[in-house]
């Protein structure tokens, strides 16, 4: 039909292996995904770097799309002291959060290891895993104390953002990290790695925490910190909502237009 195919890469396959055992398959993943995107006119990616990375791993005709995150869903205002009573933590107690998937990929045993830190130098009460997963049931049985509400959606995950106060989030997987933004929409603390999302939304002291790359004590210490500075928490909770003013849905649909568009040949996309 010889009909114009824009393809997305939205999920590092190829990074999954180490987390399960697979190392063997790295190279038959990037090779069939390289052959793949490759046959389309164009692949959307939700970052430069990633788009660098991607160039260094042979895949072409790369084009940078962007997120964007609904404020009218993820806000503070939809923080509700009742939620945190049935978790059991009051308003001057932390309360940690992860959003996602409960799978190895997603490195959770990390994110444990730093809430317990910040339990050990007080002021962290609970810490809330939303989302289901094949880690979910181990978890649970090794950590009792934490809360695993399941998957949520709407305004119920919205809420569960908001009455949370710092966000954990220690992958080293992600191609961009959708919940990067509605945890900062939300008024978190985010903790994460300096990389994807993190890295295009966070201004490190000011809007969230940003840790060295695959650096495991690294991230344990600036959760532990935040835990050490109620001050600078409130502030970095304050903050992180206001940065994200410029991160609109429309703007980002006037660029995927604009990709189309180039992949029909009618124009140009910007840079």
């Amino acid at each position: 039909l010889r009909l114009p195919v824009v393809s997305g890469f939205h999920t590092n396959f190829h990074s999954y292996a180490k987390h399960y055992h697979a190392g063997w398959i790295v190279r038959v993943v990037v090779g069939y995904l390289r052959r793949f995107h490759n046959r389309t006119t164009a692949t959307v990616v939700a970052t430069a770097d990633l788009r660098a990375r991607l160039n260094a791993l042979g895949f072409t005709n790369l084009s940078v799309l962007g997120r964007g995150v609904d404020s009218a869903l993820f806000t503070p205002e939809r923080r509700c002291t009742a939620l945190r009573a049935a978790w059991g933590a009051s308003e001057h107690d932390i309360v940690a959060l992860y959003v996602g998937r409960i799978a190895p990929e997603k490195n959770l045993e990390l994110a444990v290891e730093a809430y317990r830190a910040m339990q050990r130098v007080g002021g962290a009460r609970r810490f809330v895993l939303v989302g289901d997963g094949p880690q979910r049931a181990a978890l649970q049985k090794r950590h009792p104390d934490l809360v695993f509400p399941g998957a949520l959606i709407g305004q119920q995950l919205a809420a569960h953002y908001a009455t949370a106060d710092v966000f954990l989030f220690p992958s080293e997987t992600e191609t961009f990290g959708n919940v990067v933004l509605e945890a900062m929409a939300s008024g978190l603390a985010l903790v994460a790695y300096d990389y994807a999302a993190a890295r295009m939304h966070v201004t490190h002291g000011e809007t969230g925490v940003l840790i060295p790359y695959g650096q495991a004590a690294a991230f344990v210490a600036g959760a532990v910190e935040l835990a050490r500075s109620p001050l600078r928490l409130a502030r970095i909770r304050r903050r992180a909502p206001a940065s994200l003013a410029s991160v609109a849905w429309p703007r980002v649909i006037e660029r995927f237009e604009a990709i189309l568009s180039d992949a029909l040949g009618q124009r140009r996309s910007p840079s």
